[in-house]
């Protein structure tokens, strides 16, 4: 799957949320796709990488550290 097609997955998801909401108005919705999207994303990086935190925090670019409080938030180490 491609960048592009991982923009155009979460473009018709929000596009379907938009109208599902019915003209109910939306709040916080950056966060909430920020709270969707990232545990799925950690589970498969830490998957690929059978667990290593350092191999996972350089694929995701971001420091272990942060990795870490990140796998706690969700619940997954």
């Amino acid at each position: 799957m491609s960048k592009q097609s991982i923009e155009e997955c979460v473009r018709a998801s929000l596009e379907k949320y938009f109208k599902d909401l019915d003209g109910e108005p939306a709040y916080d919705v950056y966060g909430m796709m920020m709270r969707t999207v990232e545990r799925p994303v950690l589970e498969v990086v830490m998957a690929r990488v059978d667990g290593n935190q350092s191999q996972a925090a350089a694929i995701l670019g971001i420091n272990r550290n942060t990795l870490r409080k990140k796998l706690g938030d969700h619940g997954l180490l």
